[in-house]
């Protein structure tokens, strides 16, 4: 008897890929039952989860309570956005944050680990690159700007003492550093500041699939009913 391949099932139902995320976020929503998230919190990490295709990821998920309302105010003023790694400059979707803000292009989400300069000033103050990096980027900061981490912990930590010590205020901090090297002491302090601030907590060298935490911010409900509110207001 000749087996019968699984995807004739699959296809005769004829799946849209709408209808596949939709199933998925039911399984997610069916099986974190309980999870304790606001609603709209909720809809940050059930992305997350889908990411990642880990449920139990939502244990380590912490996200203040004026995280979302900052992000999504940021988003829609088209404030610039501070990513540690080109990889997840490359990974943001531009048409996705036009929808958000029409004024938003690639120039928008700033990388600065890779600069000439910052790679010299790096070497002659003996500091890790992404030290340096986080520091040409302080006026993106004082700016109101978003700020994420899905590499080194040292660049957090430099924002951290920037927050602290310089006094300057990123609308929104996604801490998702990675590794088994200050990574849990680097998320325990941005927590611990009066920053809004989306966080996965713990390290370990499973995590680099993470930083897709700021993704949800450009597709999800809050920004559409944020966007709403503002059309009616005119």
């Amino acid at each position: 008897m000749t087996k019968k391949a699984r995807i004739h099932e699959l296809l005769a139902d004829s799946p849209v890929g709408e209808d596949i995320e939709n199933s998925s976020f039911a399984t997610i929503d069916r099986e974190a039952a309980g999870h304790g998230f606001h609603p709209d919190q909720w809809e940050i990490v059930r992305r997350i989860i889908h990411t990642t295709g880990d449920v139990s990821i939502r244990e380590s998920v912490r996200i203040s309570d004026a995280a979302v309302d900052a992000g999504v105010a940021a988003l829609l003023s088209g404030k610039p956005i501070y990513v540690d790694t080109n990889m997840i400059r490359s990974g943001l979707s531009i048409p996705r944050l036009r929808s958000v803000s029409g004024s938003y292009g690639r120039d928008d989400i700033y990388c600065h680990v890779s600069d000439k300069d910052v790679a010299g000033n790096a070497a002659t103050l003996k500091l890790p690159r992404s030290v340096a990096a986080v520091r040409k980027a302080k006026p993106l900061f004082l700016e109101g700007g978003i700020a994420v981490f899905g590499n080194a912990p040292t660049g957090l930590l430099e924002l951290s003492r920037m927050i602290i010590e310089e006094e300057v205020k990123p609308a929104l901090v996604i801490g998702v550093p990675v590794g088994f090297v200050n990574v849990v002491e680097s998320k325990a302090e941005l927590i611990a500041l009066d920053v809004p601030h989306i966080v996965l907590e713990g390290g370990g060298a499973a995590a680099p699939s993470r930083w897709p935490s700021f993704t949800p911010f450009v597709q999800w409900r809050p920004v559409e009913k944020e966007k709403k509110i503002q059309k009616e207001a005119l």
